[in-house]
């Protein structure tokens, strides 16, 4: 009897199908949508693996296979090859993310092979606006950060990693991937802060941006500057930014136990649409 689904890596020459999936759900797949917007799909400079599951020939659902586990528009059938693959390859991934539902799927079947995990975050609201706030001033002071302001920016990046995630991104390599990244965020134009006597007190970048949607990250006020309103306006300019310059629509999802940060996100108009869950190694 032939089989009429499969799984495998993705070709490159297949960019066009993977685009097509992507823009399916161009929100939830916003991170992983730019990046293949940049990338392609050659495994080195995406990063990792794309996996695709195929039904009849046509390629359906995708999976990306690099220092995050992320499911793409994948249904039930879809999660569970995509875990067979993952459970026999073995964990490389630092985490999986995306989507509740398809996330949720994901981690039931590879728990009990790659458990426990060092958390796991079940419900992050998904976040979104297609509009700048009327009632709130976007901060003056927040600007973009200038590619000779690095070593201004990395530490306030750490600070904001180590206090969300739990570890510090320079354990390992370093830091060499991390500040890579961030690197590559200012160098594109997409990290903003307010700067005040040489120190960063907020700060937020556009960590993805396709041409339907883009991705806030990173948002963060310095401890002792909490309380003051700082991110509501902040973010107001950040959305200014991203709204205008970047796509029709910004998103960010959030920890369900940060209730101040949802106040902020929904101050200036964002709304909850969804969910995603974190599985945390």
């Amino acid at each position: 009897m032939l089989t009429t689904t499969s799984t495998r890596v993705v070709d490159p020459a297949e960019l066009d199908d993977a685009l097509a999936v992507l823009r399916r759900e161009p929100v939830n797949n916003a991170f992983i949508a730019s990046r293949v917007h940049a990338a392609g799909l050659d495994a080195l400079r995406l990063g990792g693996e794309m996996w695709g599951w195929y039904q009849r020939g046509r390629l359906k659902s995708l999976c990306y296979a690099g220092a995050n586990l992320v499911p793409l528009c994948a249904g039930p059938e879809a999660v569970r090859a995509f875990a067979e693959r993952a459970r026999r390859q073995g964990r490389r991934c630092s985490s999986i993310v995306g989507p509740a539902e398809a996330t949720a799927a994901l981690w039931s079947y590879l728990e009990p092979h790659w458990g426990p995990a060092r958390e796991v975050r079940r419900r992050q609201p998904l976040m979104i606006t297609e509009e700048l706030p009327r009632d709130v001033r976007p901060d003056p002071l927040v600007r973009r950060i200038r590619k000779d302001e690095m070593e201004l920016v990395l530490p306030a990046c750490v600070e904001m990693f180590t206090e969300e995630v739990g570890v510090s991104p320079l354990a390992g390599d370093g830091g060499l991937v991390y500040q890579s990244r961030v690197a590559e965020l200012v160098g594109s134009g997409r990290s903003f802060a307010r700067v005040e006597n040489g120190r960063i007190v907020f700060k937020a970048e556009i960590g993805a941006a396709t041409p339907h949607a883009c991705q806030i990250q990173g948002v963060w006020v310095t401890p002792e500057r909490r309380g003051e309103g700082l991110s509501v306006h902040g973010m107001a300019a950040v959305l200014r930014y991203a709204l205008n310059e970047v796509a029709p629509l910004a998103s960010l999802y959030v920890n369900d136990y940060n209730l101040a940060a949802r106040a902020a996100y929904r101050r200036v108009g964002f709304r909850e649409v969804g969910a995603f869950m974190s599985v945390l190694f």
